[in-house]
């Protein structure tokens, strides 16, 4: 081969290097409503027993009942349905629930809310939520809190806690 079709072929190479790895470092921006996960372990060092995996909307100014209307089904968050992931058999409002890989949507209500455990995991929105696949539905009552701007999940003494707005929301999660 010539040298000056070596020195070409090897300029090409290092031109389609460099293009390609350009293009590559590219990244969309943050995400509007970012996912965040909850973990229910009973110590630190405990195994994982279960986790919610959800997308966390903002208020920015808006009504919590514009964006999780009373009395429909909601995703519980932004984006994708919630996963809830149970790594052992609980009782979610004093009603049984086999481990197993689930999502988590909610009926908002003024005084109460309707909590969905239903086997349709990786749903997107609550688009396609059909009834005939729950596995559970609880209530429980609203209480209210210091003012949340992103939609919140966390686990604490036994109970899942949801919380926007001055919104509050605790269902129980025992063995």
């Amino acid at each position: 081969m010539k040298k000056s079709t070596l020195l070409t072929t090897i300029a090409f190479a290092f031109i389609m290097l460099l293009s390609t790895n350009m293009e590559a470092q590219k990244f969309r921006g943050l995400d509007k409503s970012p996912m965040d996960a909850a973990i229910y372990k009973a110590s630190r060092n405990a195994p994982v027993m279960a986790k919610v995996i959800y997308s966390r909307p903002q208020l920015k100014g808006r009504d919590l009942a514009s964006l999780a209307p009373n009395n429909k089904v909601w995703r519980t968050g932004a984006n994708e349905a919630p996963t809830i992931t149970l790594y052992e058999d609980f009782k979610i409002g004093g009603k049984s629930v086999a481990a197993g890989e689930y999502s988590l949507l909610t009926i908002p209500g003024e005084k109460e809310w309707t909590i969905i455990i239903n086997k349709d995991a990786n749903a997107w929105g609550a688009y396609s939520y059909n009834e005939a696949n729950d596995v559970v539905r609880v209530t429980a009552p609203v209480t209210s809190g210091d003012e949340l701007e992103a939609f919140s999940m966390a686990f604490s003494e036994g109970q899942l806690n949801m919380g926007w707005g001055t919104t509050r929301v605790s269902v129980p999660f025992t063995k």
